[in-house]
């Protein structure tokens, strides 16, 4: 591929390029790779103040948010098993994922407006997790009320498993959703994140 001997020949001829021409030579790598059809899952990681998230997307979509405790490599493994091996570090096509959460951690967006990849969520979990939004920001629901709304109402350790599992917090407010006596919960974030998160919109 003639780009890539390009990329290939300035690494090259620059034996210690500097960090804006290797993100400059990145960048370029990414963008031939886009073009030419083989980036399938592009990533980058934005700091938050529920720390580090990985953030990754398709052509579809947004396909995935992680937090550090689920170990970034993991999670890119795991998407390249599931998904595609094609995986490349390629910030510019989560602009606006990272965007949105900036508005949002900011107190100045309620809801989020990118596209969604939701192959990683099938069945009742698909079901629960679609759901999920109709939770209004700064309010919450209990895991009986997610499981009456997905239509099984009994399913109540189900929807437990179904946010637990969320490939998609923060953006899919999975957090919003507590226990019957007001407890928060598990959170697959930990605690103090879903705390933050709750806190953070109950003062908006």
């Amino acid at each position: 591929m003639n780009n890539g001997r390009t990329i290939a020949g300035d690494l090259a001829r620059s034996t210690e390029p500097g960090p804006d021409r290797l993100a400059d030579l990145h960048s370029r790598l990414a963008a031939a790779a886009a073009r030419d059809g083989v980036l399938d899952v592009a990533y980058r990681t934005v700091d938050s103040p529920v720390g580090p998230l990985l953030l990754a997307a398709t052509d579809q979509g947004l396909i995935r948010v992680a937090y550090a405790r689920e170990d970034h490599d993991a999670v890119l493994q795991h998407l390249a098993d599931k998904v595609s091996p094609r995986i490349l570090l390629a910030p510019a096509r989560l602009d606006a994922v990272a965007r949105e959460l900036d508005e949002y951690f900011g107190r100045a967006r309620r809801t989020f407006d990118v596209p969604l990849d939701w192959r990683l969520a099938a069945g009742f979990r698909a079901a629960v997790l679609h759901h999920l939004p109709e939770i209004g920001y700064g309010r919450t629901a209990s895991y009986a009320d997610v499981a009456a709304l997905a239509g099984s109402p009994k399913a109540v350790r189900a929807v437990g498993t179904a946010c637990a599992k969320n490939p998609l917090p923060v953006v899919v407010p999975c957090h919003r959703v507590v226990r019957s006596d007001g407890a928060m919960g598990g959170y697959l974030g930990g605690p103090e994140a879903k705390r933050l998160l709750l806190d953070l919109e109950a003062a908006a």
